[in-house]
Formats: C-alpha cells, sequence, structure tokens
C-alpha cells in the first residue's frame, strides 16, 4: 500500500533541516511514499525547497495565501512565476480566501488569488486552494478563472451541497484528519456523495491531526489514520481506497503512476 499526502506544511512542523528530513522517512515507513510540500509565503517555500529539492519522494507549491496578502513580497509575481519552472514544483498554492482571519481586506484578497489563478493558467498548473469562511466567493471565482489544469479544494470544509455544485468544476476535494471526528458530520455527509474519483487525502500537518493521534503535532506518517477512517466510511477495503486515492493524486497534480 502507498499513500499520497497531498498537503503538508512541512516546515512549520520542523524549522531544522535535518528534523524536515526524519519527517520525510517516518513518512515513508508508514507507506506515504509521496508528499505535497506546501508553504504560505515565498520566504518559507525558498528555505523548504533547498533543504527537500533532491527527496525524490517530495514534491513542491508554490504560492501566496491569503495570510500574506498584506506582505507577500517583493516582485512576488516574479518569483512565483520563476518558482512554477523548478524542478517537482507541481502546483500554485496554497491560495485563496480567508474570512475567519480578516487578513487585510476582502478586495485585497480576492486580487491576490485572482492574480494567481492567472499565473497559474498561463503557466499550465493545478491550483491548490484555501477556503475558510469565504466558500461563496471562492466558487463563484473559480467558476469564472479556474486553469484548465483544475485544482484541489484542500482540506475540505463545506457541506455536500457545495460540493454537488463544485463538482461541475475541474476540482478535486481532499479531506484532513479532522474527518475522523465525531462532530465532522457535515464532512462525513460530503465524502458519502462524492465520486471517489474526485477524492484525495492530505495531512494538513502540523494541523489536523487524526483523532487517534490527538494531542500530538500532526504528521505526514498519521495520514493512514484518515485513510483507514475514510475506507470504513466508504464500506472499502484500506488498500483498494488507497489505490484509488493514490491514481487520482497522479491525475490531479500530473504526476506518473
Amino acid at each position: 500500500m502507498q499513500i499520497f499526502d497531498t498537503h503538508a506544511h512541512i516546515g512549520l512542523i520542523y524549522d531544522d533541516p535535518i528534523e524536515q528530513l526524519r519527517v520525510i522517512q517516518e513518512a515513508k515507513r508508514a507507506n506515504v511514499s509521496r508528499i505535497i510540500s506546501i508553504c504560505n509565503n515565498l520566504h518559507d517555500f525558498s528555505v523548504v525547497y533547498q533543504t527537500l529539492k533532491s527527496e525524490p519522494s517530495v514534491y513542491h507549491a508554490i504560492g501566496v495565501s491569503p495570510s500574506e496578502v498584506t506582505n507577500p513580497g517583493r516582485d512576488w509575481i516574479h518569483t512565483v512565476e520563476e518558482g512554477l519552472k523548478l524542478p517537482n514544483v507541481v502546483a500554485l498554492g496554497e491560495i485563496g480566501l480567508d474570512y475567519f482571519r480578516k487578513f487585510g481586506d476582502k478586495t485585497s484578497q480576492i486580487e491576490l488569488f485572482i492574480t494567481q489563478l492567472e499565473i497559474a493558467a498561463k503557466a499550465d498548473v493545478p491550483v491548490i486552494i484555501h477556503n475558510r469562511d469565504a466558500g461563496q466567493d471562492v466558487l463563484a471565482i473559480l467558476a469564472e478563472r479556474l486553469p484548465n489544469a483544475g485544482g484541489v479544494l484542500h482540506c475540505y470544509s463545506e457541506d455536500a451541497e457545495y460540493a454537488r455544485i463544485a463538482l461541475d468544476l475541474n476540482l478535486y476535494f481532499s479531506f484532513a484528519g479532522n474527518l475522523t471526528y465525531r462532530n465532522a458530520r457535515n464532512l462525513h455527509e460530503t465524502i458519502l456523495t462524492l465520486p471517489t474519483d474526485r477524492i484525495l487525502v492530505e495531512s494538513e500537518s502540523p494541523f489536523m491531526v487524526p483523532a487517534e493521534y490527538r494531542g500530538k503535532r500532526n504528521m505526514p506518517a498519521y495520514t493512514p489514520a484518515t485513510v483507514k477512517f475514510m475506507a470504513e466510511m466508504l464500506d472499502m477495503e484500506t488498500e483498494a481506497l488507497a489505490e484509488q486515492l493514490w491514481k487520482n493524486s497522479c491525475a490531479c497534480f500530473r504526476l506518473p503512476e
């Protein structure tokens, strides 16, 4: 069995390069064979990429998250465009809208989001979408501006009706450890309505630790717990679901199986 963790903030788990490499090795021992490394800002991307660029099991996304809207970085558009040309950089993200934390203002967040969607369209790469308390605006923007390469709604948090509408777009739906929480009824209902070829799994580490690891800092190595829970919900064998999720992830990020 091999598992693809499509969203891990490795630089937020540890800032020490040796510890980051240890995280990758622990993941491999847990059958997590591929990881997409996510950074919220361009400085962190540069640091983590330099540490992990030679690790064949790790792929990278580059982008400016809504949390950085007030200070995306000097000449950030050029930096993102050039970063997308680097080896093993497979997506633009995470990008999107976050009205919960109220980063900057809505207009600025939307402008940052749209600009990066345009960059992704030009580069022909998928996007990794962050959405917190901004679901309707995110969906409206994606309906008009989602790149042909599509993307993923990461750490899905909306309900089944929202997913039904989003299914009309070239989007995957990624679930994290919060799927395993008893009170996550909206997620439980949603995953039962989705076709299995549109589902991904992620750790969202160091956040959203699966229920059985509550109290610990989340790691990519814990992703199998989410896959196991998901398989039970979908009445599938864990290995069969892991194989399907692997295929979906490779398709989403245009990687060989």
